[in-house]
C-alpha cells in the first residue's frame, strides 16, 4: 500500500537535506551515523536525480533562485517541501518493484505534479529497521524556478508562474493522493484508499513517540532481566493507543451511548464529551481532550452508534436461540449482556432480593403536561400518548408478574435493592483501592530492584559525589523507591515481587466478580425506579379521572 507523507521545512540549510538523503542516519535521533574516523557513512543503496537542477548542486541552485526572486529571506518562511512516497514491502516480491523502478515512478510523479520547481528525487530501498520498504524522497524548493503552462490541479494563476511559492491546500493534497492511487493501480502495486479517513489515525508524532518509548522500555527491561527478574511490560503504548484499546474494549459490548459512557468512566476513568455531533475523550493526567479525529473513524460517534445497534441485534438473536439458562460458577449474582445469570450455589432464600432479575424494555411514561415538544406538535403528542399507554400496560403486567400488591411493597423492594447497590459499590471501591495499592508496591519494588546494583556501586565508589552525578537518575529512582517501601513496611521486610503478583491476581478476580454484582444491582435499581415512576403516573392519572368524574356528577 503506497502512502504519501508531507513535511514542510523552514531550515535554510538545503545541505542538511542532501546529507540525510546520501548518508546513513539514526532513525530515532535523526543524527548521522559516523565511522571509526568520525566520518559520515554513505547509504548502501540509493538512487538520486535532480529536476531543473544538478542533484549534487541542489543546495546552491536553490539559494540562487531564492536570491533572484527575493524569497525565503525570513527565518519563519517555508524553504522546502519534503514528500515521501512509501510503497508496500510486499511489492518487491509480489510485483517486482525495485529501487530503479521506484526512482522512475518518482521522477514521473514530480514532473506531472510539481512542474517548474527544482526537485531532488532520491529512492531508498532499506526502509525503517531494514524492513525492505522501498520509498522515494521528493524534496522541492518552495520557490518555483520556471514558468509552466497552467494545469487543472492549480488553484491560482500564480501557481504556474516563476518566483511564486508552492502552495499546498487540502484539495491539492487529495489530488496528489489520488495520483498515487492511480499510479499504483496502473503499475499493479498494492494500494489502499488514501482519500477515505483512516480507521486508526497514527500521526507522525505519535509514531515516533512509540518508537522512542519502545526503545527506552527495551533498555529498562534488559536491565531488569539482567537482575534475574521478569519485566512487567514489554510493549510500549502511547496514551492515544491506550485510549483506542479502552474504547474498543467497552464498545464491543455496549448497547447504547449512555452505557458506553458509563462503562468507560467506571472502568478507565475516561470521560466522553459530545460537542457539535462529534466526540472527544478526556483521560486522567491530561488537560487537553483527545478528539475522535485524532484517533480515527472507528472511535467517532457515527461508527460507534452503528456498532451499538449491531451489539443490540446480536443480543436479541442470542436470546431467541437460548432454550435453557446457563448456570454460572460464581458465588454471587453475576451480570452478562443485560441479563442476570442464575447461580445454583447462591443462597437466594437467605438473600430474597437477589432474585433472578432479567432486564425488561420498560421505559418511563412521558409527562405530557411538561413536554414542550408535545404541546407544540399535535402529531408528536398523539404518538407519545400511544407510547404511554403501551408503557402503562407493560408496567401493570410487570407489577402483577412480580406480585407487588401495594405501592409500599414496591417502594420497599426499591429501597432494599438500593441498599445492596450501595454495599456492592463500597466493596468494589475498597477492592479497587487495594488493587491500586498493590500496583504501586509492584512499581516501586521493580524500581528498587532495577537500581539496587547502581546504588551499591555508589557506596563502594571512591568518589561518591562524582558517581552520584553520573548516575543521578538511577540513584534518585532507588531512593524514592526505598522511601516509599519503608513507609509501607516500617519493619523493613519488603514483600517479594512474586507474592505481590499473586495478591494482584486474586484481587483482579475479586474485582471482576464484584463489578458483575454491582452492575446487576445497578440495573435492577434502575428498572425498579422506572416501575415506581410509571406506577405513580398511572395512579395520578386514575385519581385525576376520578376527580373529573365526581365534578361532572356534581354539576349535573
Amino acid at each position: 500500500m503506497a502512502v504519501l507523507k508531507h513535511n514542510a521545512s523552514k531550515n535554510a540549510d538545503y545541505g542538511q537535506i542532501m546529507d540525510y538523503l546520501l548518508f546513513q542516519h539514526n532513525e530515532i535521533t535523526n543524527k548521522p551515523i559516523l565511522d571509526e574516523q568520525g566520518r559520515m557513512v554513505l547509504r548502501e543503496e540509493y538512487y538520486m536525480d535532480g529536476i531543473n537542477c544538478e542533484p549534487m548542486l541542489f543546495d546552491e541552485e536553490c539559494e540562487m533562485v531564492n536570491h533572484k526572486f527575493h524569497k525565503n529571506n525570513r527565518y519563519d518562511e517555508i524553504k522546502s517541501h519534503h514528500y515521501i512516497l512509501s510503497f508496500d514491502p510486499r511489492d518487491s516480491e509480489d510485483h517486482g518493484l525495485t529501487g530503479e523502478k521506484a526512482q522512475v515512478l518518482g521522477m514521473e510523479y514530480v514532473k506531472n505534479n510539481f512542474p517548474g520547481h527544482q526537485a531532488l528525487v532520491c529512492t531508498h530501498t532499506d526502509g525503517h529497521n531494514n524492513s525492505g520498504n522501498i520509498h522515494v524522497h521528493i524534496v522541492i524548493n518552495s520557490v518555483r524556478k520556471l514558468d509552466v503552462p497552467e494545469q487543472s490541479f492549480m488553484e491560482r494563476r500564480c501557481d504556474s508562474r516563476a518566483g511564486f511559492k508552492h502552495h499546498l491546500t487540502k484539495d491539492y493534497l487529495r489530488y496528489l493522493q489520488k495520483e498515487v492511487m492511480d499510479m499504483c493501480q496502473r503499475e499493479n502495486l498494492y494500494q489502499v484508499d488514501l482519500l477515505s479517513p483512516s480507521t486508526e489515525k497514527v500521526s507522525e508524532r505519535e509514531y515516533w513517540a512509540k518508537r522512542k518509548g519502545q526503545q527506552k522500555l527495551d533498555e529498562l527491561n534488559d536491565q531488569i532481566v539482567a537482575d534475574g527478574l521478569t519485566p512487567r511490560n514489554t510493549v510500549f503504548q502511547t496514551k492515544k493507543q491506550s485510549l483506542r484499546d479502552a474504547i474498543s474494549n467497552i464498545a464491543s459490548t455496549a448497547k447504547n451511548m449512555e452505557e458506553f459512557q458509563t462503562a468507560l468512566m467506571e472502568k478507565y476513568e475516561i470521560e466522553v464529551i459530545e460537542k457539535r455531533g462529534r466526540l472527544s475523550y478526556h483521560i486522567p493526567d491530561r488537560d487537553k481532550n483527545i478528539s475522535e479525529r485524532a484517533l480515527g473513524t472507528h472511535y467517532g460517534k457515527e461508527y460507534l452508534l452503528k456498532l451499538f445497534e449491531e451489539n443490540q441485534k446480536e443480543i436479541v438473536h442470542d436470546d431467541s436461540d437460548k432454550e435453557t439458562v446457563t448456570p454460572a460458577s460464581a458465588t454471587a449474582p453475576t451480570y452478562d449482556s443485560g441479563t442476570a445469570i442464575f447461580n445454583p450455589s447462591y443462597d437466594y432464600e437467605a438473600d430474597p432480593i437477589a432474585i433472578l432479575f432479567i432486564r425488561s424494555d420498560l421505559r418511563l411514561v412521558v409527562d405530557l403536561q411538561n413536554c414542550v415538544k408535545a404541546q407544540q406538535n399535535e402529531y408528536y403528542a398523539q404518538k407519545v400518548k400511544i407510547s404511554n399507554l403501551q408503557q402503562m400496560a407493560k408496567t401493570i403486567a410487570y407489577v402483577q408478574e412480580h406480585e407487588y400488591d401495594t405501592r409500599e411493597n414496591l417502594q420497599l423492594s426499591f429501597e432494599e435493592v438500593s441498599d445492596k447497590l450501595s454495599v456492592s459499590r463500597r466493596e468494589l471501591k475498597d477492592t479497587e483501592g487495594q488493587l491500586k495499592d498493590i500496583n504501586q508496591q509492584i512499581h516501586y519494588i521493580g524500581q528498587y530492584l532495577a537500581n539496587k546494583s547502581i546504588y551499591g556501586q555508589m557506596l563502594k565508589a571512591k568518589n561518591k559525589g562524582k558517581f552520584r552525578n553520573e548516575h543521578s537518575a538511577e540513584i534518585q529512582l532507588y531512593e524514592t523507591a526505598v522511601k516509599y517501601l519503608k513507609e509501607k513496611n516500617p519493619d523493613g521486610n519488603y514483600p517479594s515481587m512474586k507474592s505481590l503478583k499473586e495478591d494482584k491476581e486474586k484481587l483482579t478476580v475479586k474485582r471482576s466478580a464484584q463489578n458483575n454484582t454491582y452492575s446487576y444491582f445497578r440495573d435492577y435499581q434502575k428498572e425498579l425506579r422506572t416501575v415506581c415512576s410509571n406506577v405513580d403516573s398511572i395512579l395520578d392519572t386514575a385519581h385525576t379521572r376520578q376527580q373529573e368524574k365526581e365534578k361532572s356528577q356534581d354539576i349535573s
